[in-house]
């Protein structure tokens, strides 16, 4: 019988440190299902996995949309037995202002992508993630553990981001499920280009290397809440979460 292929799920795959991602499970043998909400992008994503021989799904889905995040997971389910690795990637920065100038709907708006969907993403997943003692990888940030100025909302919502992911390994344990979480540093990406409009991007790493460094980190996790920590120049240190 020949062996099972490993199965990964990759939030904001179209671009970035997710595309980035999906592309270096794809090539470590995983099949990925791809998803975010713009579909030109997950396409260049898959042309580029399938381009270096390997295999990705495309699943175009609105993460604000609670009930499309339960189909996703039913779909998936009903396709596959077991889960390998949730990549929670997706995210939105909102705007850098004071936290007395955010607006209602934009402060509620980082908060159902950057928080509730992601807890709807592990609801969704926890029944295919517990037969294979799978792993879920949390992408934060440094803002989640300091109080940066006119980094209100989005520092907020990746702080609940992290507990909620300590929670979930901690109820886990016993199980053999574990959580990576991933402060990637200054990266090259659209996000840090809003947060930091002046700065030289050719000073910070490619998502390629955090890539590199989170499928380095997988093989090695232990059981219950890891942290990967990258520099901007790609240097990583492992350390269990406390």
């Amino acid at each position: 019988m020949s062996e099972r292929q490993k199965l990964a799920v990759v939030t904001g795959a179209s671009r970035g440190i997710g595309a980035a991602t999906a592309i270096r499970l794809a090539r470590d043998g995983y099949h990925v299902v791809l998803t975010a909400r713009s579909e030109s992008g997950l396409i260049a994503t898959d042309d580029a996995i399938h381009a270096a021989g390997g295999t990705a799904t495309i699943a175009p889905v609105d993460l604000l949309n609670g009930e499309d995040i339960d189909r996703l997971g039913a779909a998936i389910g009903g396709r596959w037995e077991s889960l390998d690795l949730l990549v929670l990637n997706a995210a939105t920065l909102g705007t850098l202002s004071p936290l007395a100038h955010a607006s209602p709907k934009e402060f509620e708006t980082v908060m159902a992508l950057n928080v509730t969907a992601q807890w709807r993403l592990i609801r969704a997943f926890d029944g295919m993630l517990r037969p294979g003692r799978g792993t879920i990888v949390a992408v934060t940030s440094s803002v989640a553990s300091r109080a940066e100025a006119y980094w209100g909302p989005y520092s907020a919502s990746k702080a609940a981001l992290e507990n909620m992911a300590g929670v979930y390994a901690e109820e886990m344990r016993a199980l053999g499920v574990n959580v990576l979480l991933v402060d990637p540093g200054g990266t090259r990406t659209t996000m840090r280009a809003r947060a930091f409009p002046g700065e030289d991007p050719n000073t910070l790493k490619t998502p390629e290397i955090v890539a590199e460094r989170i499928a380095d980190a997988l093989p090695g996790l232990g059981i219950g809440l890891t942290r990967l920590t990258l520099t901007k120049e790609g240097t990583a240190s492992l350390s269990a979460a406390a």
